[in-house]
């Protein structure tokens, strides 16, 4: 007798915090983070300068104009804005690999971001 066996995959989630700057989005993708481990969470690529107490691959991935428009001529971004002269954006590998494997992500973005992601 011989057995075939079927390996089903299921598509991850990605789901969006998304808000003006200042609404709280980081505080409630933390709280989500602490109840749901097993989450990715999305780094976001920045242009502005690093605060003192963020580093780099964990709050951002720090780019310099060049580099993140380098990025863009790339399609490397799902979704890309520029907020108060700073450009900010979401990476497909941050989304895509995590996604088609399963896993939920979570992203953090701004309202200009949400909505080109919807679309």
């Amino acid at each position: 007798m011989t057995t075939n066996h079927v390996t089903v995959r299921h598509r991850g989630t990605a789901l969006v915090v998304s808000g003006p700057s200042g609404a709280g989005k980081t505080s409630v993708c933390r709280r989500l983070l602490e109840l749901q481990p097993g989450l990715h969470f999305s780094v976001s690529c920045t242009t502005r300068p690093r605060r003192a107490d963020e580093m780099e691959g964990r709050d951002y991935y720090f780019k310099s104009r060049n580099e993140f428009e380098e990025l863009v001529q790339n399609e490397a971004f799902l979704e890309f804005a520029e907020v108060h002269g700073n450009m900010y954006g979401t990476l497909r590998s941050e989304v895509e690999e995590y996604v088609s494997s399963g896993q939920g992500v979570l992203l953090d973005i701004d309202v200009q971001g949400a909505r080109q992601i919807r679309s």
